[in-house]
């Protein structure tokens, strides 16, 4: 089989899992904790801190992490205008 043959079996194979899930949710969030666990984690390591300081830090730490990759984003999409 060649690549190209394998990425559009795992294509299919993605989309049909996606259309048989009705708690897509549920189906995620073992994945959504730990990414959000990892702010936390970033910002409280020894899990000293109490539970709405971290939280509120956490949170100013993962807008930190998707403006870092709007910004790489754009500049990858302003370095392809330019070629």
């Amino acid at each position: 089989m060649t690549p190209e043959q394998r990425r559009r079996r795992a294509r299919i194979a993605a989309h049909a899992s996606w259309a048989n899930t009705t708690d897509r949710t549920a189906r995620t969030s073992s994945g959504t904790k730990a990414f959000l666990g990892r702010f936390e984690r970033q910002v409280d390591p020894d899990g000293a801190l109490p539970e709405d300081v971290r939280a509120a830090m956490a949170k100013h730490a993962r807008t930190a992490y998707m403006l870092q990759l709007a910004e790489r984003s754009a500049a990858a999409r302003r370095s392809r205008a330019q070629s």
